[in-house]
């Protein structure tokens, strides 16, 4: 049972794809707590995905839409309020990304800039075009709430995520030029929130993810940050109990963002080394 927080909300949710989606997990919980749902995502992810699955699950149209396109926005902001019945909604997530230069293994040192772009207009200038769009039609309800989710590699380097770190970086910066001009013009909120790394279809194919994962959990005071926490998290961005928090990039990992080295990675690097040690001793012995 939730506890109502978003009773009589209504939302846009883009990017779920399966039960491992950051975005399916937040419709969860948003229907939890009493809103009303449109998912949207490619119409080719769609059918390749479990999307209309959840759409059953929690009573939400599934509508297809490609969000590097104006006018797809367009006509989905137009079905969604056909089907709320209403002028306005209160929330929109973007939890949508996609890098073909980390699926195809192309180094930061060397990518396909066509795929470079490609990934810039998925990953986050379609976050520009929907708030653009939602901006020209008036969409948001006053106090409405736009998130994305960003990561730390907006902020520190992690060779293995490529690309894609620029293109959280230019999401971040969306959020607080945009949520400049929605807050000045409409009182509407627009933040980014930077996850735990989480296993998603996306993530996974980034090299070495299985053991990046483990090191954040032992840099971490609280451990890595769940999915379904994360959903509650963003529920409360999308509530009215966060009515002033506006062009911010919130850290939702565990404390990772702000330690500096944990007990935990110092036992395990220290045992690493008496591993070694011992190892390299005992071929002394054995040359000897």
């Amino acid at each position: 049972m939730g506890n109502h927080l978003l009773k009589g909300k209504k939302g846009i949710i883009f990017g779920a794809l399966n039960e491992q989606s950051i975005a399916w997990q937040v419709a969860l919980k948003c229907k939890q707590e009493g809103a009303d749902i449109v998912l949207s995502n490619l119409p080719i992810a769609i059918r390749f995905s479990d999307t209309k699955e959840l759409g059953k699950l929690i009573g939400a149209p599934v509508l297809g839409a490609d969000i590097t396109k104006v006018e797809d926005i367009e006509q989905l902001y137009d079905l969604s309020l056909k089907h709320f019945k209403t002028k306005k909604i209160d929330f929109i997530l973007h939890s949508v990304a996609n890098s073909l230069n980390i699926r195809k293994k192309h180094a930061y040192t060397d990518l396909n800039y066509d795929y470079m772009f490609k990934t810039l207009d998925v990953s986050a200038i379609s976050f520009h075009k929907i708030l653009q769009v939602a901006y020209q039609k008036d969409l948001l309800n006053e106090w409405g709430s736009v998130l994305a989710m960003s990561y730390i590699a907006a902020q520190r380097i992690f060779p293995d995520y490529n690309e894609m770190a620029d293109a959280k970086v230019l999401l971040e910066g969306i959020a607080r030029n945009f949520g400049y001009h929605y807050g000045v013009k409409r009182n509407v909120r627009i933040n980014t929130v930077s996850q735990s790394p989480t296993l998603t279809r996306s993530g996974g194919v980034i090299g070495g993810f299985s053991e990046f994962m483990q090191y954040a959990d032992d840099m971490s005071p609280l451990g890595n940050a769940p999915a379904n926490d994360l959903a509650g998290f963003c529920v409360t961005l999308f509530s009215d109990y966060t009515k002033y928090v506006t062009m911010q990039n919130i850290y939702h990992d565990g404390g990772f963002n702000a330690t500096g080295l944990s007990g935990k990675l110092i036992d395990t690097v220290t045992s690493t080394v008496a591993k070694k040690k011992k190892k390299r001793n005992k071929y002394t012995l054995q040359s000897s």
